[in-house]
C-alpha cells in the first residue's frame, strides 16, 4: 500500500470511527471507538510531511460545507415504493443516509438499499437534489439530499439493526413517517420519482 492509498485507509476509518463516538451506547465500545480514533489520528499526523492533495477532513480549519445525505426511492413492478422503519422513533422513511467518504453517489444508494431494506436494485436516475436545510432541526447542520430512482430487484439480506421493518406503499397509504425526513418532502420526492421532473432546489 502506498502512502496516498494509507492516508485514505486512515481517513475512512476515522469517518467510522466519528459515527461510532456519535451513535454508540455501549462503553466498551466508546472506548474500543477513542483507541482506534486516537491511533488513526496518531498515524495521519506522521503522514503530515507527505504532498497529498486530499485534506484531513477532520481538521477544524476545513471550510464548512453543508453535510450530503442519500435516499433512494425503490418501486416493484406495481408501482409501489419500498420504505423503511426506523428502530430509533417508530416511523417509515425511503432506505437513506449520509453519505461516506469516498464514495460515489451511486454506490452510497445502492449501499444503503442494501443494508437498510435487504435489497438489490438497480438505479434509474437522480430525480432530487433538495436543500434539506429549511426542514430540519435548527441545531441541525445545514444539509443537502440526493434522490435516486430504482427498480427493485430481490431481497437478498436482512436489514440492519437500525430498522425494524420494510414494508411497500403506495402515495395514497402513506405510513406514519419518521421526523427524520418531512411529509413535504416525501411527496416532492415522489412526485419528482412519478412525472420524471427533478427537483434541484
Amino acid at each position: 500500500m502506498n502512502k496516498e492509498n494509507l492516508y485514505d485507509y486512515l481517513i475512512k476509518i476515522q469517518a467510522i470511527t466519528k459515527i461510532g463516538l456519535l451513535f454508540s451506547k455501549d462503553p466498551y465500545a466508546l472506548k474500543n471507538y477513542e483507541e482506534l480514533q486516537s491511533l488513526t489520528l496518531k498515524m495521519l499526523e506522521e503522514l503530515q510531511d507527505v504532498n497529498l492533495e486530499r485534506n484531513n477532513y477532520f481538521k477544524r480549519d476545513v471550510y464548512p460545507t453543508p453535510n450530503i445525505s442519500i435516499r433512494t426511492i425503490v418501486f416493484n413492478d406495481k408501482n409501489e415504493f419500498l420504505m423503511v422503519k426506523e428502530v430509533d422513533d417508530g416511523g417509515y422513511s425511503f432506505p437513506g443516509g449520509w453519505a461516506d467518504l469516498y464514495d460515489a453517489p451511486s454506490e452510497a444508494a445502492l449501499r444503503e438499499v442494501k443494508e437498510e431494506a435487504g435489497a438489490e436494485a438497480k438505479l434509474e436516475g437522480i430525480v432530487a437534489f433538495m436543500n434539506r436545510t429549511p426542514f430540519s432541526d435548527p441545531t441541525s447542520v445545514p444539509g443537502y439530499v440526493l434522490v435516486f430512482k430504482a427498480q427493485f430487484i430481490k431481497f437478498t439480506n436482512n436489514h440492519d439493526h437500525e430498522i425494524s421493518d420494510v414494508r411497500w406503499f403506495t402515495i395514497d397509504n402513506l405510513p406514519n413517517l419518521s421526523p427524520k425526513i418531512t411529509k413535504d418532502e416525501i411527496l416532492r420526492m415522489l412526485n419528482a420519482a412519478i412525472t420524471g421532473k427533478i427537483i434541484f432546489d
